[in-house]
């Protein structure tokens, strides 16, 4: 589905289950309501929307729907990309490359 803001693919990917806030780690993804640690080979990538600020191209974001079966969650993901994007170890940065 295309999604026109990002607060707007939240709400339904919420709707749809990814109630979990994730953060992007160098190694993981981390989820502190649980206090998990996933790593790259313990959750796949479902989903993968891009969004550019209106005013300015590098206001620019990703969300990422994540599913996890060894911790039995679904979470979500958002992050910057381009310059301001975060560094990632190789496991983590060929996981995020989404391929539908």
């Amino acid at each position: 589905m295309k999604y026109d803001t990002l607060s707007e693919a939240i709400t339904d990917l919420q709707n749809k289950g990814y109630s979990e806030d994730l953060n992007l780690r160098n190694d993981c993804l981390e989820c502190k309501a649980l206090d998990y640690k996933i790593h790259a080979d313990q959750f796949e990538v479902d989903e993968m929307h891009r969004f550019e600020g209106d005013s300015n191209p590098d206001d620019s974001s990703i969300l990422f729907a994540i599913s996890s079966k060894t911790f039995e969650l679904k979470g979500l993901l958002v992050d910057a990309y381009g310059v301001y994007a975060d560094p990632l170890n190789i496991e983590m940065i060929q996981k995020l490359k989404y391929r539908p």
